[in-house]
């Protein structure tokens, strides 16, 4: 969501399985020989998800970086799908987490220059819960990175939480990246990191997940500060 102009910034594609299992459940049954075309077949089914429901706004779809031998033609598929599906290249956003660890640095970096080459946004998500972190960030820029809810939770009562966050923040803002806040449950959450200069949020607060469906996001959750004014 983006609280400044109170719209929904993206819509984030997520994995799961038939019965509703969550994406560990699904994603612990790759290997080497499956995690290429799994990741292909996940791509092309989130753009056409996302044409399908009339999606206006950007789509947030991961990637596995590991997957991923020869990049541009591991995007041409994309690229095919997009074009099929009429879904413009710079309303979809690749990111990775943070949390995978990649068998090599500088290639994972070329591999997220040659996405933003091609007219893809870029994102690190998770940032702050793994492998990357700050040596990522020194290799390569994203558009953005989305702060790891474990940064998030409770940080209207946690100092170092509080502290470690503004930080980032601040190293963002010199680097022109913008910051997407994960996890939002609450509305001191909220409220603080509003505050600290973060507009971009998302979590249970704003929407849930709904499955081939758009999200419906409650007035009330934009209303920054509201609740301490009263």
């Amino acid at each position: 969501m983006d609280l400044a102009s109170r719209t929904v910034f993206a819509h984030e594609a997520l994995v799961r399985g038939p019965g509703g299992e969550g994406a560990m459940t699904v994603l612990s049954q790759l290997d080497e020989k499956n995690c290429y075309r799994f990741d292909q077949a996940c791509r092309v089914k989130a753009i056409k998800g996302a044409a399908e429901l009339g999606i206006g706004q950007a789509v947030s779809i991961n990637f596995l970086p590991n997957a991923i031998y020869k990049p541009e033609l591991c995007i041409r598929t994309t690229l095919a799908a997009a074009k099929a599906h009429g879904f413009p290249l710079d309303r979809i956003i690749f990111e990775v987490t943070e949390g995978e660890r990649v068998k090599d640095g500088p290639w994972f970096a070329e591999i997220l220059r040659e996405y933003k080459r091609c007219g893809f946004k870029t994102a690190i998500d998770d940032f702050g819960a793994g492998y990357a972190g700050m040596k990522l960030l020194a290799d390569f820029q994203p558009d953005i990175i989305k702060l790891d809810m474990d940064l998030i939770r409770d940080i209207d009562t946690h100092r170092a939480r509080q502290a470690i966050v503004r930080s980032l923040v601040r190293l963002c803002e010199e680097l022109r990246i913008q910051v997407i806040a994960e996890g939002i449950e609450t509305t001191a959450e909220r409220d603080f990191l509003w505050d600290t200069g973060i507009h971009l949020m998302q979590g249970y607060l704003f929407a849930k997940p709904a499955f081939r469906a758009i999200g419906r996001v409650p007035d009330a959750a934009f209303d920054v500060g509201m609740r301490r004014a009263a």
